[in-house]
């Protein structure tokens, strides 16, 4: 993800979310005993926090430049550099549009974050923001053929941060907006987006949306209900959660608001709360759905809007004890759980499964069905750039949503309650949401490079091979060493 996860929240009282994990629970009885699995579970879930130290301290860092122009003597250096160079200079001077087939920057994208909210850490700052941008820029181009550049920044001033984007973008064809906190994320998109000339996109809005809404239309489709008969509860008003919203209901238009709760850490989220006047000046977005929202009028936290519900949409605090696992009881029959906080889901799904759960999705690779931004933003943005697209709108989020739910069954795959959208590592997958995103581009005329379609797939599949095929290389001669044996997680694999 990364699903969506926020920092910490405060504690509540009674049936809201649950943050103290030491607190008891109201009914011991009704406790859910652990799986005989757990063991097992926990052990998979903690061995990959257990070895990255030690593998990034031995790689320091996952990225490094490369050349990707022939460099034979002093004339080759000469051309790429002075003397030569100077008469590119000159011709992007007398036309800019030149700077896109002259330079790196229609491939290239900057992955920005001041470090305020960072997965489940909470605000850790802009340095020990840096291995995380550096592994987003990774999967841009192991997945997608990009090349993005971690853009850490040493201030967390909205206007700040608007003004120094702003200042950098003339190197890049793209903005990639990481790990803002809400609600001063949602300035920060909108303000670059109106202000500058090349895509703006904050992933753990659109991207996550994305892959969430992909999973929800596979996911209903497991269960055999439609789209406009089922209720969701939304649990975290942060930025994943309400891009979702926003994009759920321009999706599909048969959605009435009304069959929506809102929760957050105070509880149900409605016009009439003591809060709703001050936090209409900080969040207003959640206000704003506030009032098109909860038909019913509900009072109460979590366990009275989980009531009845089809769908659970998880985007709140890190687990695993965030809310109390037995409260799924109350959801639909066939219920799906969407539990995307990380580095921990709010619950462990096999705790939602026996709770009552048919469907359960995280944010992590480790377990079935990844709800994770990381499936859509590489197609996404390889999508966006070939075409040369001048912004994302939230109708190319749409197509690459419905590119990735169609993904999941080719190759004769099918659909159920464990496989619900493909994996991050399928190429197909990721040229398939390039190409619809493209389409969708040039369709809304956005577009300064329209391609055909077979001229899409072809540039996507190029770029995504030859970024893959390039690392593989750099394994097999040794340049990119295996890690000692100790710390490897696959000692046993042999390198492509």
């Amino acid at each position: 993800m990364r699903g969506a996860a926020t920092g910490g929240s405060p504690e509540t009282k009674g049936s809201q979310i649950v943050m103290d994990r030491n607190a008891s629970h109201e009914d011991g009885n009704d406790q859910i005993e652990p799986c005989k699995q757990t063991k097992r579970d926990l052990d998979r879930a903690d061995r990959l926090s257990r070895v990255s130290p030690g593998l990034h301290r031995f790689y320091q860092g996952k990225l490094r430049t490369g050349l990707k122009c022939v460099v034979r003597g002093l004339d080759d250096y000469g051309i790429w550099y002075t003397p030569g160079v100077a008469a590119s200079c000159k011709e992007i001077a007398q036309d800019p549009q030149k700077v896109l087939c002259y330079t790196n920057k229609a491939n290239a994208v900057a992955v920005v974050s001041d470090g305020s909210r960072v997965l489940g850490l909470g605000n850790i700052g802009a340095k020990a923001a840096l291995p995380v941008m550096e592994g987003k820029a990774l999967l841009f181009k192991h997945l997608g053929g990009i090349d993005a550049y971690p853009i850490v920044l040493d201030t967390q001033d909205p206007d700040e941060i608007i003004r120094a984007v702003a200042w950098i973008s003339p190197g890049f064809g793209g903005i990639n907006l990481e790990d803002l906190a809400t609600p001063k994320c949602f300035r920060i998109l909108e303000s670059l987006r109106e202000r500058l000339d090349i895509p703006v996109w904050h992933d753990d809005q659109q991207g996550t949306a994305a892959v969430t809404l992909a999973g929800v239309l596979n996911a209903l489709r497991v269960v055999g209900k439609r789209m406009n008969d089922v209720s969701f509860c939304i649990l975290g008003t942060g930025a994943a959660n309400l891009a979702f919203l926003r994009i759920l209901l321009l999706h599909s238009g048969n959605v009435d608001p009304k069959r929506v709760i809102l929760v957050d850490s105070h509880g149900i989220v409605h016009p009439g709360r003591q809060d709703a006047a001050q936090a209409m000046q900080t969040n207003p977005t959640k206000w704003e759905y506030a009032a098109i929202t909860n038909g019913d009028g509900r009072r109460g936290g979590l366990r009275e809007a989980l009531v009845g519900a089809d769908v659970l949409i998880a985007a709140a605090c890190p687990g695993p004890d965030a809310f109390e696992a037995k409260w799924i009881k109350a959801m639909a029959p066939d219920a799906i759980a969407f539990l995307l906080a990380n580095p921990v889901p709010e619950i462990w799904p096999w705790e939602a499964k026996k709770a009552g759960a048919r469907i359960v999705g995280t944010g992590r690779s480790d377990f079935p069905n990844q709800i994770n931004n990381s499936l859509g933003f590489p197609g996404i943005f390889r999508g966006t750039l070939d075409v040369q697209a001048r912004t994302i709108t939230d109708e190319m989020t749409i197509a690459a949503a419905e590119a990735i739910a169609s993904a999941a069954t080719c190759g004769g795959a099918s659909l159920s309650e464990s496989w619900l959208v493909p994996t991050m590592m399928d190429v197909d997958v990721v040229v398939e949401v390039a190409v619809a995103v493209g389409g969708k581009a040039i369709e809304q005329s956005l577009a300064r490079c329209p391609l055909s379609e077979q001229d899409r797939r072809e540039t996507a599949k190029r770029r995504i091979t030859d970024a893959q095929q390039e690392t593989e290389i750099l394994m097999r001669e040794g340049h990119i060493p295996l890690p000692p044996k100790n710390m490897d997680i696959h000692p046993d694999m042999d390198v492509p």
